[in-house]
C-alpha cells in the first residue's frame, strides 16, 4: 500500500475544503446560524479523513510488524 500516495491525495482534498471553508466564511450576505450550517459538512468531511487516514497508517504499520 502507498500510504505517501494516499497520504498526498488526502492532503490534496483538505486543501479544497480549505477553500471552500475561506469560501463560506467569506460570504457576507451569511447570517452566524447559516454560516455554522454550511461549515458542519465541511468540518465533519476533514474529521472522516482525518480518521481515515490514521486507521490506514496503523494498518500499515501493523501488517509490517507481522511480516
Amino acid at each position: 500500500m502507498d500510504i505517501i500516495f494516499i497520504e498526498e491525495k488526502i492532503n490534496e482534498i483538505f486543501k479544497e475544503l480549505e477553500k471552500e471553508v475561506m469560501e463560506v466564511l467569506s460570504d457576507v450576505s451569511l447570517d452566524k446560524k447559516n454560516t455554522n450550517l454550511k461549515m458542519k459538512p465541511l468540518t465533519s468531511a476533514k474529521q472522516i479523513l482525518s480518521n481515515a487516514i490514521d486507521s490506514i497508517k496503523m494498518v500499515d504499520r501493523l501488517s509490517r510488524e507481522e511480516e
